[in-house]
This record gives structure tokens, sequence and C-alpha cells, in this order.
């Protein structure tokens, strides 16, 4: 099989050219016009010389524009760099360098960081701006200018078809090259395992730009004719009215937000009567949380695991069969996972190790960086940077990333589990753990809360745990924040609050 995002769309607009392929605010959009888009907009890029195997940048949030770029670009053979359009003037101009981008297509409220970045890259030939009249290459115009009988060149499964950026969490960011072949068998296999048909609503509120959205919530939808229903940004009133008046059957989204969502007094389980699943994913969804949303919405949460190099899905609880609360589930067809020690040597079910993994998704390499390709890839694995363990039913839980391990007294201490019970208390919204330098203990335990009554001391939350956890597990400190800093996907920044705690 010759796996191709691009013929996926192309097989949905000739089999079901009337079906809905997305809506937007007040417009429905046919996968016959969708098809038709994405042709006019491949054939203005290639009138502008590009051709296939350049990189062409996105810089927009969630629209119809990025729907089209997105699969024009491939289309096209070229490649998309997705990226966030708040990144500062020198992410973005990292990013456009490493990455050697021919064109970017940004949303105009970008072109203030974009001007001084066009002129200082030698590989940028063309920034195209959506949302405005006022610059000399417009979105609109550039629909415009394309040969109409443009054909495109044949595309490989092993060509590159988007390169990812992690967001870095040491030093620079990643580039993580993801070819047709490790995108569309994702796409597949989240298909399948979720039973996604033409007959699906899938609510696009994560960021397009995430592979999170990209896959579950675009490629995987796309290819099986299913409706896309974008959202701008993730507002849970808004969301909740998106479920109910457009009959949505599938939701994806983070902790953060299913969280959000419990706290909205006037959303119930009548709401979300037209949902068949969620699926949560980009950081573990804490046990209580869980609970709280599925006795809340009468709906249940199928919990992921996934890496912007693995395209990104590696493990999902079963659809049908044995959901287990707290774990990411199985392997998804054709990947495999293991859990190694610090020599690559499997170990027992039940024990902490890395997690490994090797399949069909996993990317090609990060750009440019072949140090860290040979770090991350070793073997024909993937060294995941996630300490996790196995049950003897092959059901895998995460335990935590190996850099936020806290070594209290030589002792091990994974955050997860400390934040598992902070969120039992009755009065924390949000909470987040952190290592922090230990005079006598090398490191010790803080807890950093959001909390709903402000009468609540450092002594209740240290108290509470007290009860509940081991001596060298409990917080000596707590911080109470009014909110968390999050990425562009609602993960909590254990990074900048470590940051921050210091400052303080």
């Amino acid at each position: 099989m010759n796996y191709n995002l691009d013929e996926n769309l192309r097989r949905s607009a000739s089999k079901s050219p009337e079906s809905i392929a997305y809506i937007f605010e007040h417009q429905s959009v046919t996968y016959k016009e969708l098809n038709q888009q994405v042709e006019r907009f491949t054939a203005g890029l290639a009138a502008q010389g590009i051709r296939k195997g350049d990189g062409v940048a996105l810089l927009l949030g969630n629209c119809p524009e990025f729907l089209i770029s997105y699969y024009g670009i491939l289309r096209l053979g070229a490649f998309a760099i997705p990226m966030n359009p708040l990144y500062s003037q020198g992410e973005i101009s990292y990013i456009l360098d490493n990455s050697q981008a021919k064109a970017v297509i940004a949303h105009v409220s970008v072109e203030p960081k974009l001007s001084d970045v066009n002129k200082q890259l030698k590989n940028l030939k063309l920034v195209i701006y959506t949302d405005t009249e006022n610059q000399e290459w417009t979105w609109e115009h550039l629909m415009q200018i394309g040969n109409p009988s443009f054909e495109s060149p044949p595309i490989e499964q092993e060509d590159l078809a988007v390169i990812l950026y992690t967001s870095g969490t040491t030093g620079k960011p990643k580039g993580a090259m993801l070819s047709h072949r490790n995108l569309a068998s994702n796409a597949e296999s989240i298909s399948n395992l979720l039973e996604i048909n033409d007959k699906d609503r899938v609510v696009a509120v994560l960021p397009m730009f995430h592979v999170f959205c990209m896959t579950v919530c675009l490629n995987a939808p796309i290819a099986c004719g299913a409706t896309v229903l974008i959202q701008p940004k993730f507002s849970p009133l808004d969301v909740v009215s998106t479920i109910r008046e457009r009959n949505a059957t599938v939701f994806a989204g983070v902790p953060t937000m299913y969280n959000f969502l419990i706290q909205l007094p006037e959303a119930s389980a009548e709401d979300f009567l037209s949902i068949r699943l969620c699926i949560s994913g980009g950081a573990s969804i804490p046990f209580e949380l869980l609970q709280k949303f599925e006795s809340k919405f009468n709906v249940f949460i199928l919990e992921g695991y996934g890496l912007s190099e693995t395209a990104p899905l590696v493990t999902i609880n079963p659809l049908k069969g044995i959901r287990k609360p707290g774990s990411i589930g199985l392997n998804i067809p054709a990947v495999k996972s293991k859990v190694v020690d610090e020599y690559g040597k499997e170990v027992l079910r039940g024990e902490v190790g890395e997690l490994v993994v090797q399949g069909p998704n996993v990317m090609r390499g990060y750009v440019r960086m072949p140090e860290a390709t040979s770090t991350a890839l070793k073997d024909g694995w993937f060294y995941t940077g996630d300490l996790a363990t196995m049950d003897e039913e092959g059901y895998i839980y995460i335990v935590d990333r190996k850099k936020d391990m806290i070594i209290v007294g030589g002792y091990n201490v994974y955050p997860r589990e400390v934040e598992e019970v902070l969120y039992q208390h009755p009065a924390v919204i949000e909470a987040a753990v952190v290592g922090v330098p230990d005079g006598a203990y090398g490191e010790s335990v803080k807890a950093i809360v959001v909390v709903k009554d402000e009468q609540i001391t450092m002594n209740d939350i240290i108290q509470f745990c007290q009860d509940r956890l081991v001596k060298y597990k409990i917080p000596k400190k707590v911080e109470f924040f009014k909110e968390l800093p999050k990425n562009s996907t609602g993960k909590i920044l254990r990074r900048e609050l470590r940051q921050l705690t210091e400052v303080k």
C-alpha cells in the first residue's frame, strides 16, 4: 500500500463529493469544494516557483486556510512546517532557517515579526498573508493565479510530508521529519481503532499546528470522509455549544481542557448526548479528573499516548475491550513498544524503565541534528524519554518524563503520583509538582496549586498529603498560583514553573 495523505483527500472527494468536509463559523464546505480549493492553492504555489521537496511554513491558527494550505503543500509534493503563530520573532527565525523553508503562509497579525526575518533569510522566497488586502501577496491573490490545468507530481510514501518542531525542553527546538507513511499509517490506525466513519463530526479545537490535532482531527477524519468542526480557539462555552448545535460525535482534548469543561456550571450531560467518544492526550490525565468528567457528562474518555516523533499515536485504550483508567492503553497496530533499562535491556513487567517504540509511524530523524537523531534512534527503536511500566496484559502506564523525576535523599519521586493525590483534594483545580534544591536531601518536593477556596493554606495541603503519601514524597512547600503556565495545547509547563518558583 502506498500511504499518501493527498490520496486520502482525493479518495474522499471522489467517493462522497457532496458530504461536508468542514464547518467553520457559518460556512459549510463539501469534499468536492475542499478538493477544488486545494487544487487552486497548489497551482498558485507552483506558479510562484515552489516545487516538490520545498518547505512551506504555516503560521496560522485554526481556520480553513490552514486545512487548505496543509493539503495543498502535500499535493505539490512539498513539506509543511506548522508553527505556533504566537512564537517570538527569534523562534520563528530559527525554525525557518533550520528547516530551510522557501515560503510562508501566515496570518496578517504575524507580519510585524516576519518583516525583519524575511530580509535576513536567503532561502525564503515568498510570504503570503491571510485576512488582509494590504500586502503585496495575499491568500486571495495566490488562489487566483495558478494554471487550472496544473498537474501535481507523483508522491511516494517515504517523501517528507511535515517537519514538526518539538517544544525543546532543553536547548533549541528539534525538527522531527515525518513522511507520508508516518502520518497516513497513523491516521489509518486511529480511524480503525476509533471506528471513525463518514457519519462522524470531529471537533478540531486543539491547535492545528500540533500533531495531536493534525492526525486525530484532520488526517484521520478526512481519510474517512467525516466532517471537521473547526474551532478557532478553546473556550469551554463555545465547545459545549458546538457539540450541542452541530451534533459532534468525537471530541479530542488535553487534560486541561477536560478540567475547564468540568468547571463550567451550566454544562450538563444533555449537551454531550451526540458524543460517542472523547480522546485525551498531550499529558497524563489525573484519575480524579477522568472520573469527574465521565460522571458529569456521561461519556467516556479514551486515554492515549503519542509524540511529535511518532506522528503521534503509539498507544490507546481500546474502544471495545478493557479500558484501564490511568493507563495509556495498548500498542496500536504495527507499532511495538517495550520498557528498557539504561542499557537498552527490557525490564520485568511492572518495573519502571524508559519507553521505546518501533513502527511505521516513527520519524526519519531530526533536521540537521545527527547527534540528537542518533541519541533518539538506536537499533531501530525510538527512545521517548518517558518513564513507564507495562503490566502483564501489555497495558502501559506513564510514570513521568525522565527529566522530571525528583530524587529525595536517594529515593525516586515521580511528580505524577504526587499530583494524583493533590487532585483528590476538593479545593484543588490544578496542580503541578517540581523538584527544588534541598541542602539536606539533594532535592525536595514542591507543589504548585490553583484552588477554588482562598482560605486553604499550605498546611492544609501538606496535611492532606501526609495521610496519603510516604514521608519523602510529601511536598515540603506549597505555592498558590492563580493559573499555571501552559503551552499552546494546554500542557502544563513544568520547566517554566521551576523558573517562576526559583525567582520567587
